[in-house]
């Protein structure tokens, strides 16, 4: 699953200057020899006396072949691994489980086992040669677990679904004082629009908070500079507290975020420039990470080679870069990156309605649904899992779902994201929270389950829903799961997702902004009445389509009139507005109904 704040740890960055090492893949063959993880791997590790060194990376990673090139190619190291270590290489893209359970660690990341499994040593991001030669001396002089491994927070099973206002006080604060009022965004290092609080702060501005609108706007115009300017799309982050310099990878998760709420801040504050930033990151998904079936890829590298690097490859024009090469684009298409895709695209339908946009959500929807669907409403990660199934895709594609149905008020998506949802309740709900991975065999830490903070306040915020577009409980209940989870780990060790949990808590609170259009699906003034419906920028909202011939609503708790021409109905604790008949009274009126504002 996608962490947050890997986006910040991504890559451990020094002020040394390397010379990139191009993908591994293209490299000259090394002598260590690298091997697939597996439980062969530690009944390998006991019968030769060995220990385990996990080298967790990521395709697109600059660090990562950095420390292939410099590290992994000393003598000094590849003498100490083939002497005493077993090397283990894994791609955190492939394989959720292990990323989520070394997001604070990489990329690149280097984990040490014992041979039962245990963990020895955990290390973030780029370790230069000469130090990775002593750490792996000293485990073998002495193995006794670092400081790095600590001690494992378990929390208990909790029992409220809300945060006390004491807590609510501490994150709201956190959140403020963890704003750049200088150069804007979150995060002093690394620059980069970090979603949650940047969501929170949408919804904040929304309710009429001008400060949290500063922040927001600010953030957004600064992170126009992360857009690249010829091929369209979001580099991954700007280091050295500045918002000028990039690192160029382009990841799906960054690109869906940013589309989804680059499109809801253009609606929101009638901005065109945000607009044509959420335009730009489609076309580069269209122009460079679709495949011709129409499913997504899942990322680009920042460099063409180790010569040519992104600082030198992206300045360039659109015909001297390609004079030089490309970089790599992973081309395997999962599950999880293709619901954030979806999802994103259709927050720009929203916002502009282009039916060529909904038509790449859908063409990818049906693409992930004809080769990675798994039966009763699950779905695989890729072609070819190493354990699984992982619930980030499941949960990604439950999300798009839902996401189809309020861009269409088509019932088959609603049908489509209870079926997931469901699927999710039977493999990956505990006695406590939800688990990233079900039914795997690994050994050693592996056994123990990880829950993601991020995963299950997602959980949470699409049960909610869910409860809400269906008025079945049955999802109340699993979102109040999840959400007790939540609280009980924030309590437990001050969870870093503040601005998610957050979010998730007071939409548990309360009711979602409704509006819904009554009328033929085929009737022209039905289809203008529902466009402006969905543009309406709220991020929680229940949008929904009523067409008689379809029967009852698949929540009846609101009863609408049967007028002569089609009205669209902005309700409020079940009771809802006079008729709406033209299309651009819809915003105003919710406006009014929901904020007390016009």
């Amino acid at each position: 699953m996608r962490s947050l704040f890997n986006m910040i740890l991504l890559a451990f960055v020094l002020n040394i200057n390397f010379t990139y090492a191009g993908n591994t893949k293209d490299n000259a063959q090394t002598s260590i020899h690298w091997q697939a993880l597996s439980n062969a791997i530690f009944e390998q590790a006991k019968r030769e006396n060995k220990f385990v060194i996990l080298d967790l990376e990521a395709v697109w990673c600059h660090w990562c072949h950095v420390m292939e090139d410099k590290t992994y190619h000393n003598p000094a190291v590849i003498k100490l691994i083939k002497q005493k270590y077993i090397a283990v290489r894994v791609d955190q893209d492939a394989n959720p489980d292990i990323s989520n359970r070394y997001e604070d660690y990489g990329w690149p990341a280097t984990i040490v086992f014992a041979t039962d499994g245990s963990e020895i040593v955990k290390r973030r991001g780029f370790i230069p040669p000469q130090l990775m030669a002593s750490l792996l001396q000293e485990i073998i002089n002495d193995p006794t677990p670092g400081p790095s491994i600590g001690k494992k927070i378990i929390p208990v099973v909790g029992t409220s679904i809300q945060f006390d206002s004491a807590k609510r006080d501490q994150f709201i604060g956190d959140i403020n004082s963890g704003y750049d009022t200088k150069l804007g965004g979150w995060g002093e290092e690394h620059k980069f629009i970090l979603a949650p609080n940047v969501e929170y702060a949408l919804i904040c501005a929304k309710s009429g908070d001008k400060a949290f609108e500063h922040k927001v706007r600010e953030t957004l115009d600064a992170a126009l500079g992360l857009i690249d300017p010829v091929w369209g799309g979001v580099y991954q982050y700007s280091d050295r507290g500045r918002w000028d310099s990039p690192h160029f990878e382009k990841i799906m998760s960054i690109q869906s975020d940013d589309l989804r709420l680059y499109s809801v801040a253009s609606v929101q504050f009638h901005e065109e420039r945000y607009l044509k930033a959420a335009r730009n990151i489609e076309r580069y998904l269209i122009d460079f990470l679709t495949s011709p079936e129409g499913a997504f890829y899942t990322s680009q590298d920042a460099d063409v080679s180790t010569t040519i690097d992104g600082h030198m490859f992206y300045p360039l024009d659109d015909k001297s870069r390609r004079a030089l090469g490309m970089p790599h684009i992973d081309k395997t298409i999962y599950t999880r990156e293709n619901g954030w895709a979806i999802k994103g695209l259709l927050a720009l339908y929203d916002a502009i309605a282009d039916r060529t946009t909904l038509q790449r959500a859908v063409v990818a929807t049906r693409w992930i649904e004809q080769n990675r669907q798994l039966p009763e409403g699950g779905f695989s990660h890729g072609a070819k899992d190493r354990a699984g199934p992982y619930l980030g895709d499941t949960l990604a594609m439950a999300d798009a779902y839902l996401a189809l149905y309020t861009s269409t008020g088509d019932r088959a998506w609603l049908a489509k994201s209870k079926s997931s949802v469901a699927f999710i309740q039977k493999q990956f709900k505990t006695e406590s929270g939800f688990v990233t991975v079900a039914n795997t065999n690994d050994k050693g830490v592996f056994q123990q389950p990880i829950k993601q903070s991020e995963e299950n306040i997602g959980i949470a915020r699409l049960a909610n829903q869910l409860f809400h577009y269906t008025g079945d409980e049955v999802y109340q209940k699993v979102a109040e799961h999840a959400m007790k989870y939540i609280v009980a780990l924030a309590n437990a060790d001050s969870s870093r997702y503040q601005a998610g949990a957050l979010i998730a808590a007071d939409e548990i609170a309360e009711a979602p902004a409704h509006i819904t259009v009554v009328g033929a699906k085929t009737d022209a003034a039905a289809i203008a009445l529902h466009d402006k419906a969905i543009q309406y920028p709220a991020l929680y909202r229940r949008i929904e389509w009523w067409d008689k011939t379809e029967g009852a609503m698949p929540n009846s708790d609101v009863h609408y009139p049967q007028l002569e021409r089609a009205a669209a109905f902005v309700c409020v604790n079940h009771a809802c507005s006079t008729p709406i008949f033209e299309p651009e009274k819809i915003s105003t009126k919710a406006d009014l109904l929901l904020f007390g504002t016009e």
